[in-house]
């Protein structure tokens, strides 16, 4: 007779673990969107300034080159058993919470819930699991929304570097872990929105003070963005910011213990073992 073995452990449970496959599409598909953010900084050209809406050619190829991207961290860790079709199923399932809660609050006045679904996933889950459901929450919020447009790949990189960084986050435990993902949570709200500037910001004109400058230097360039940013959007991200530093910290504790219960009850991770008794023909 056959019988299952458990060899699960007291560890927190991470579901989507950086293993070298997938930290290397994980660290692949980050340079792709530091590069579709910040070439036209270190590469000035005098495309920069002429257009607000600069990246309307390029920007669906950056979505057409992020999709096998994020295809490729989850193959990653299919081929090194890191994942399965549990996994699978709960990305799927908090990725339609999580663009559900875009809907219900999409970017009015920077309050956006669910950025703090994408911290505590990610802290519970992975960075690896927090980088591609900040992709796909993303993109399923905006196809509720209606927010489909040149700016959608540059918010999937940037939410999927909201849910990865979560998941990086240093160990710690009880209250202490809640303070830390509330600061991690302000600091990656008003984060957020400061590099979703960079999408348009170098096309458009806002005057001299503000204005990107082709040719010049890169300090007076990113000078004039931190002024811009300041005199801007900074009313709009501080508010996304303390928002989910809020919800953190009045349901952080539950929500964990819930995605962590639901880790432990579905046996990510445990490998099976079949042994036979003694005795057994």
């Amino acid at each position: 007779m056959l019988r299952r073995r458990s060899t699960a452990s007291a560890r927190p449970f991470t579901l989507v673990r950086l293993k070298p496959r997938s930290t290397a599409a994980l660290v692949l598909a980050s340079l792709v969107g530091l590069l579709a953010f910040g070439w036209p900084l270190l590469w000035q050209t005098e495309q920069a300034g002429q257009s607000a809406i600069g990246h309307t050619t390029d920007a669906p190829w950056l979505f057409v080159l992020l999709l096998p991207l994020l295809v490729a961290v989850v193959l990653a860790e299919l081929s090194e058993s890191g994942i399965d079709a549990k996994v699978i199923s709960l990305l799927g399932m908090l990725a339609a919470v999580g663009a559900a809660l875009r809907a219900l609050g999409p970017g009015t006045a920077g309050l956006e819930p669910g950025f703090f679904l994408l911290v505590l996933a990610g802290r519970a889950f992975g960075a690896g699991f927090g980088f591609v459901l900040g992709a796909v929450s993303l993109l399923g919020g905006a196809m509720i929304s209606g927010g489909v447009g040149p700016w959608m790949p540059f918010q999937m990189f940037a939410c999927a570097w909201v849910g990865c960084l979560a998941g990086l986050l240093p160990r710690a435990g009880g209250r202490a872990e809640l303070l830390v993902l509330a600061a991690y949570s302000l600091v990656s709200g008003v984060l957020y929105g400061v590099v979703m500037n960079l999408w348009f910001w170098p096309y458009a004109t806002f005057g001299s003070d503000f204005s990107f400058i082709p040719g010049d230097s890169l300090a007076d360039n990113l000078h004039r963005y931190f002024l811009f940013v300041v005199a801007t959007s900074l009313g709009w991200d501080i508010p996304r910011g303390v928002l989910c530093a809020v919800l953190v910290l009045t349901l952080g504790r539950p929500v964990l213990s819930a995605f962590r219960r639901t880790a432990r009850k579905a046996a990510f991770e445990v490998p099976v073992v079949f042994e036979s008794r003694r005795g057994d023909g």
